[in-house]
């Protein structure tokens, strides 16, 4: 079963890029804007980089080098790497899935534009007073007001919400795409690896951003509304505000990684001609590291103090995620064992990854060593590892896959002469200027600091670095360069110029809006392979595939994903609540100041919505639309008085002194009920945009699964407030 995809509308010139909803188009806009945004942060970069080339250098001044070194991490890991994975998944997944586009083509649309504008809206703090000044992670109490005056804080907040949202519902959209809209025989494990790096990848996005995003609300409340969160002289914290920030940072890593293994995984086969060796323990790996990256976020604190049995659990943590990425270097070592290699440009960029990846695994794993931990983790030891982990495995990757999948995307071949430029280029100043970083590091230097003193070997060190950073800054020239003069050049790639095996390669270069005029039947993980040896045919065990072919509801799949990411969101207001109103004193407000009898008044009404709207979907299946549009409507009043109720509360404790900002106890209470007073607000929304389509249209038949959708929306806002008013108003006057 394919997706359904929208209905395309005939556009020229521009505005056919901004109107379109076609995901191949929309896959370049992001690769597009993520080249834009990293030559921004290459200049940031670049700019640091003079900075430091010297001793005692006064060519930029601190408070700009922070601003810069804040932009640069947010840029790079927002705005290009994200981007860029996420344009590949939405060019590259239908079309090697065999779907005609995303299970949602308007959704995935909106969802691009959230990154232009997210971006913007957070460089445009450089004209608006500065921009922020308090590191990628914006550290708490560095990124309150007090230490932050300037808008810079908010701007940063701001924009990461809102691509937040866009990163969201674009991986929901992926999700749904791979679930929902495979063809026959495209069952999950005949699927591409790739493909299934994203699949896990697009579930990390879809649980982890929330986290992020929760926890920007906060900081956005403390220095908007001037609350407290974070800020330890009025009782915040700002330990939680780390907690917080690599409960999402370290699944962030893997978001960053996990495609790009994907596209290794595609390469390096091709180019090797043999099968990739193990897939399903590759399959299996990546599952178990999506698992375990929600587990190991202490690692980042270990000078924090939390004591020796956190300390011991995350370094343990922190050695066994190494086990299942450790196992894929072996996989595609395997591979590559007695393969026909052909070492093109994209796969020199392979073989390049797989040794430089590897080093900054390496360098990751001396971390996990508490004690050595301790000594380097402030250093530019971590530079070092985290660029070899980010640069030297996702750049890499992602190099491989721009050289292997041009073609498809222009029916063109990049130069190869220009990309072994490139290459060599990359990875001379790659090493030039990052490897030396492990050596200022066990030499004492600092990292997050705009100069040092003319130490010993510092100068030299530094000096190497910076070269290395515009010979980097080069081979991203070199890259442009090829891509416009071979965009130049007539069309010369064929459907598929490198042999490959994935669906992609059947299509015309570059494929039709449509994607395909046939798909053939799928066999095995190689189906064009199955097509041009028939008589050697892929080995997948039938017993299995037939377990994993399910179909369901393009619609529901998605719902299901927005309620798994919701309860992330909500989980972390509720375990921000119970932390502040347990540990520390709340003062003269605290949860004796609600009115429970009150609460559970309009609690019982909402409640009682889900049974109405229950009773509602009965009548609508059994065809007795008068009495379908009657519970309807009675759920929508017993929304409202859940929504009058909490108004009337909320008055009621503005008029005695109880404000957001008054204490962490109304601070807290007001995000959680506020947020999902929001949700509540939404849901009867959509409730009332379904009463007037059943005036006036049908849901008895197939319209009908589109209530349903939204009534497991109604249904889990319901849940969520079962949760609220139990931790707030029932256990919070004991806590």
């Amino acid at each position: 079963m394919t997706g359904e995809h929208a209905e395309h509308h005939e556009h020229t010139g521009l505005w056919s890029w901004i109107a379109t909803v076609d995901h191949k188009r929309i896959g370049l806009l992001y690769l597009g804007t993520a080249l834009f945004f990293l030559l921004t942060g290459g200049v940031e970069a670049l700019m640091m980089r003079i900075q430091l080339m010297r001793p005692n250098n006064d060519f930029i001044s601190p408070e700009l080098f922070n601003q810069l070194f804040t932009m640069h991490g947010t840029t790079m890991i927002f705005m290009v790497v994200m981007p860029t994975l996420i344009g590949f998944a939405n060019y590259f997944v239908p079309l090697m899935i065999g779907a005609r586009d995303m299970a949602y083509p308007r959704l995935n649309a909106m969802a691009y534009w959230f990154l232009p504008f997210g971006g913007l809206l957070m460089h445009f703090s450089w004209l608006a007073g500065g921009a922020p000044s308090a590191g990628w992670f914006s550290y708490a109490p560095l990124s309150e007001t007090p230490f932050n005056s300037t808008h810079g804080v908010d701007y940063w907040a701001l924009g990461l919400f809102v691509m937040g949202i866009g990163s969201i519902s674009t991986s929901i959209n992926i999700i749904a795409t791979i679930i929902a809209c495979r063809p026959p025989g495209m069952t999950l494990f005949r699927m591409p690896l790739f493909v299934w790096m994203t699949f896990v990848n697009s579930f990390l996005i879809t649980l982890a951003m929330p986290i992020l995003n929760a926890s920007l609300v906060m900081l956005f409340v403390d220095r908007l509304f001037a609350a407290h969160f974070f800020l330890p002289e009025h009782g915040g914290s700002a330990v939680i505000w780390q907690h917080f920030f690599w409960a999402f940072g370290h699944p962030e890593v893997y978001i960053l990684v996990l495609p790009a293994f994907g596209m290794v995984s595609e390469v390096i086969p091709v180019f090797a001609r043999r099968p990739i060796f193990g897939y399903g323990t590759m399959v299996g790996s990546v599952v178990t590291i999506a698992v375990l990256s929600f587990g190991v976020w202490a690692h980042h604190m270990f000078t924090v103090g939390l004591g020796n049995a956190a300390d011991a659990f995350f370094a343990a943590s922190t050695m066994l995620i190494a086990v299942p990425t450790g196992i894929k270097i072996f996989n595609w070592g395997a591979t590559l064992w007695g393969g026909s290699i052909r070492l093109n440009t994209a796969m020199l960029f392979c073989m390049a990854f797989l040794i430089e990846f590897t080093i900054g695994g390496l360098s990751g794993i001396t971390f996990a060593v508490v004690p050595i931990d301790w000594q380097m983790n402030a250093s530019y030891y971590l530079v070092a590892h985290f660029h070899y982990v980010i640069f030297g495995g996702t750049y890499f990757a992602m190099m491989a896959g721009i050289y292997y999948w041009f073609p498809k995307m222009t029916g063109r071949i990049l130069s190869e002469g220009l990309g072994k430029w490139h290459f060599w280029a990359t990875v001379i100043g790659f090493n030039m200027t990052f490897f030396v970083q492990h050596f200022l590091g066990f030499m004492g230097m600092p990292r997050r600091v705009y100069t040092y003193p003319d130490l010993p070997g510092w100068a030299t060190l530094n000096m190497i670095s910076t070269i290395g950073a515009f010979i980097l800054g080069t081979s991203a020239f070199l890259l442009v360069v090829n891509v416009i003069l071979t965009s130049r050049k007539p069309a010369n790639a064929g459907n598929n110029p490198w042999n490959g095996w994935t669906l992609e390669w059947l299509t015309t270069s570059p494929p039709p809006e449509h994607n395909f005029d046939y798909i053939p039947p799928v066999h095995g993980r190689r189906p064009l392979w199955d097509l041009q040896h028939p008589e050697l045919p892929d080995d997948a065990p039938a017993q299995k595939e037939a377990f994993w072919d399910p179909i369901f509801d393009k619609f529901k799949v998605g719902m299901a994903c927005f309620i798994a990411s919701e309860s992330f969101f909500f989980l972390m207001l509720v375990i921000g609540f119970v932390f502040y109103n347990t540990s520390l004193h709340m003062g003269q407000f605290n949860a004796h100041t609600l009115d429970v009898p009150k609460s559970s008044i309009f609690t019982v009404a909402l409640l009682g919505s889900s049974v109405t709207l229950h009773i509602a979907e009965h009548y609508m299946e059994a065809r007795k639309r008068m009495a379908f549009l009657g519970w309807f409507i009675f759920t929508i009043a017993l929304g409202l008085v859940f929504l009058i109720g909490q108004g009337g509360e909320y008055y009621h404790l503005f008029t005695t002194g109880v404000t957001i900002n008054a204490n962490l106890f109304s601070s807290s209470f007001f995000i959680l009920t506020g947020f999902h007073g929001f949700h509540v607000f939404v849901g009867l929304i959509l409730l009332m945009i379904v009463l007037i389509f059943a005036f006036v249209g049908d849901y008895n038949s197939g319209k009908g699964e589109i209530v349903k959708t939204i009534g497991w929306y109604w249904h889990f806002v319901d849940a969520v407030w079962i949760v609220v008013f139990s931790t707030v108003y029932l256990i919070g006057p004991h806590l």
